[in-house]
């Protein structure tokens, strides 16, 4: 990748070539008309001399080799930071980012989601009526059992904690997968969704009032609420939590003081992207987006003459990652998300996001 972005031309480098097609025959009549005017009025002798002297000050190679050298230079100095740019015309192109647009789950926070608490239907809305092990138990092991088959974080949070608490799984099959919503599959002859409330309730589940109100508050503390039903019965609610990264606020102050502007984008519900947001300074959240409605936001935001860069690691951040101005991903995420992608940071992290734009503006 660096050697393709080290000998593509960038769109600044044709701007120079045009100069010199104009500055090359002005320094040459320059050269000539020194030669005639030394020979003519001054020393006949030092007339060459003088036009060659011309020639040697005024040669465009300098406008020539500058662009190359400074892509060259600016693409190997990113490499070494662990910062792998795709062309010359991306490093031209990212020093006019204004806007920067941030998935949450795995770039702003450590993507690392773990089960913190399980509530069960049958158990209640209070704490002290949580010790109900086999309702519990029943609602991880089913829950686990239809998310074997995903590969979102989420869900393979769900599998592990199923794992470590030594709880088997059963078989499942007729998986299917709703992006930004849930998971649906047939376990043990029933049919089990895990996800959100609006994805149960879709499909003619009814949830509890109580239980919903409770997980309102659990989100606003920046946890993540994933609801279970089996058949048409509500088997309860596992809570996930992430962490924000610890160079995450510090990256988003630095993108600031550079003059631009930061939103968090997120399929995620409200309460748990603003309670994630208010940890990292991010003041500007877009929550509750489907997949498509991540390139439709920076679409949005482009037609409004914002430059924008669109940082994400996942499969549902591939198509924003194409529609923005620059798309950038996490070396930690999916494959189909760094081919998307104009930039690749090897070293999982928003501070290397401040590098790129900061080396960008230099190299310009």
């Amino acid at each position: 990748l660096v050697e393709q972005a080290q000998a593509a031309t960038a769109p600044i480098q044709r701007f120079a070539d045009r100069i010199s097609a104009y500055f090359i025959p002005c320094v040459i009549a320059a050269s000539g008309f020194t030669f005639w005017y030394w020979y003519r009025y001054f020393y006949a002798d030092q007339s060459l001399l003088n036009a060659v002297s011309v020639l040697v000050i005024a040669c465009p190679c300098a406008l020539g080799l500058a662009t190359p050298v400074a892509v060259l230079a600016g693409t190997g100095s990113a490499a070494r930071k662990g910062i792998l740019i795709k062309g010359g015309d991306i490093l031209e192109r990212m020093h006019k980012v204004d806007t920067v647009v941030l998935d949450k789950t795995g770039t702003v926070t450590t993507g690392k989601m773990s089960v913190v608490d399980v509530r069960c239907a049958e158990c209640g809305a209070g704490s002290e009526q949580l010790n109900a092990k086999s309702s519990k138990l029943q609602t991880v092991q089913y829950a686990a059992s239809a998310e074997q088959g995903s590969e979102h974080l989420m869900g393979s949070a769900i599998v592990r904690h199923a794992h470590e608490e030594g709880i088997q799984l059963f078989p499942f099959d007729a998986f299917r997968a709703i992006p930004g919503q849930g998971v649906g599959a047939t376990v043990q002859g029933s049919r089990v969704l895990v996800g959100k409330q609006s994805y149960l309730e879709a499909n003619g589940i009814a949830t509890d009032p109580a239980m919903a109100r409770e997980s309102v508050q659990i989100e606003q503390t920046g946890k993540t609420v994933i609801w279970v039903s089996r058949g048409n019965e509500m088997l309860g609610i596992l809570v996930l939590m992430d962490v924000p990264k610890e160079d995450s606020q510090e990256a988003i102050g630095q993108l600031k003081r550079m003059q631009i502007d930061v939103t968090m984008v997120t399929g995620d519900n409200r309460g748990t992207a603003q309670a994630i947001a208010g940890q990292t300074g991010i003041t500007s959240v877009i929550a509750g987006v489907l997949p498509h409605g991540k390139s439709e936001e920076i679409n949005r935001l482009r037609a409004r003459g914002r430059v924008v860069a669109m940082v994400g690691d996942g499969i549902n951040d591939a198509p924003a990652l194409a529609a923005a101005d620059i798309g950038i991903a996490m070396a930690s995420g999916s494959d189909i998300a760094m081919e998307s992608a104009d930039v690749v940071l090897m070293r999982s992290d928003l501070q290397s996001v401040v590098q790129a734009i900061a080396l960008s503006r230099k190299t310009f």
